[in-house]
């Protein structure tokens, strides 16, 4: 079952909110055990990417993806019922596409998805 702080956080992510999700992961990440906090400092990682990327520090994002991404091929796949494969896949798409100076503006957002919707209880 998958904790309400970390729905937060994907909530969050996925909306381009990623001080604050920054923040609901950091909470989750120092109280947290292995495997569990491997998982919250990836995602945390690359959310901060993803916020460094907003304000234009490509190289900022670059190594923080690469970070995030690195501990998430550590984790379950399947981590809460996430579908980290498929995102997985779209950070290393982001990571090559920021390998040559581009427009920041038509890059895709990177979203987090759940393979089975999301209760709202949860």
């Amino acid at each position: 079952m998958m904790r309400p702080e970390l729905a937060l956080a994907i909530t969050q992510f996925n909306r381009g909110e990623f001080y604050a999700c920054h923040d609901t992961l950091e909470a989750l990440w120092l109280e947290a055990d292995e495997p569990e906090r491997r998982f919250y400092q990836g995602l945390l990682q690359i959310a901060v990417a993803c916020y460094h990327l907003s304000r234009g520090n490509q190289r900022g994002a670059i190594l923080l993806l690469g970070e995030g991404r690195r501990r998430l091929e550590q984790c379950d796949p399947d981590f809460c019922g996430l579908d980290l494969t498929t995102f997985l896949m779209a950070v290393a798409e982001l990571q090559a596409q920021l390998q040559t100076p581009l427009d920041l503006k038509t890059l895709a957002p990177l979203l987090l998805q759940h393979r089975s919707p999301l209760d709202q209880d949860t």
